[in-house]
């Protein structure tokens, strides 16, 4: 099912210069924003393949749902932003939600924040809200991994595979200006790396204080209920799990109309 939004809105790109490198983002406001009142804004952070684009549009139906003002990026290595053209790390998602994620919205002047971060997003914004409570009003994962499991390493591989046979490389290319080679060999192969095999965030739940929504397909290809369950059993603030059945590992397409109405149903409650 496509839902598209059926209010007013405006919408506006912009490039972000973040020490020396150029991050494509894009700023959406609904029409019907009292420019007056100091609202959150909703901030979407894509998955470890993903883009601002391969979100639709899902972050514009979200925020008309909600009222609420919007930011969608491509992180640095991704879509229309500057190339990462220096090894990753296995720590490369804790400098995203430590120093670049902190950027970003410095340099937008966002200090009251609802993350929706979706698989690698997802991890992101666990960190972020762990260190940066005071700037974080709540935090919506899909997908999100606080540990690796055996299956998240197989559906890597799996996913390896489909990029050298299949159509997928080319798929990718469209959302990456040529980057596609660059960015997915980035994400496997740090992923597969032996030393990542120990990569944890745990530590990092019990200090999330802001409620949460962690939202995870039951037929997820790259995490088994056990990352959902870890999340909502650590984190100290009030903690909601949404399993959808019959969806894999990108809820906000595979089952799109049900996670719009739960994350707005989530959002309101913020408030």
């Amino acid at each position: 099912m496509k839902v598209r939004p059926d209010k007013k809105y405006s919408k506006h790109h912009h490039y972000l210069t973040i020490h020396h490198r150029h991050l494509s983002a894009e700023l959406i406001k609904p029409a019907l924003i009292d420019s007056q009142i100091d609202l959150p804004s909703l901030v979407f952070l894509h998955e470890g393949l993903g883009s601002l684009a391969q979100w639709r549009d899902f972050p514009v139906c979200l925020s008309t749902m909600t009222g609420l003002p919007a930011l969608v990026y491509d992180r640095l290595g991704y879509g229309n932003s500057d190339a990462l053209n220096v090894p990753r790390t296995d720590r490369y998602l804790h400098d995203e939600a430590l120093i670049s994620l902190p950027d970003v919205l410095e340099k937008l002047n966002i200090n009251d924040a609802i993350l929706i971060g979706h698989s690698d997003g997802g991890s992101i914004a666990l960190i972020f809200a762990a260190t940066h409570g005071s700037k974080t009003r709540g935090v919506i994962t899909e997908a999100a991994h606080v540990f690796v499991e055996d299956v998240t390493i197989s559906g890597i591989r799996q996913a390896v595979e489909l990029f050298n046979t299949t159509d997928l490389r080319n798929r990718l290319q469209q959302y990456h200006k040529g980057n596609a080679d660059l960015m997915f060999c980035a994400w496997a192969d740090t992923w597969l790396a032996p030393s990542f095999r120990n990569w944890n965030i745990e530590e990092f739940l019990p200090q999330i204080t802001c409620p949460i929504l962690a939202i995870q397909g039951e037929e997820d290809e790259y995490g088994t209920h056990a990352q959902i369950e870890k999340i909502i059993t650590k984190v100290s603030g009030p903690s909601k799990a949404l399993m959808i059945p019959n969806c894999g590992h990108i809820p906000h397409h595979q089952a799109l109309e049900k996670v719009l109405n739960e994350m707005a149903r989530f959002i309101r409650s913020l408030s």
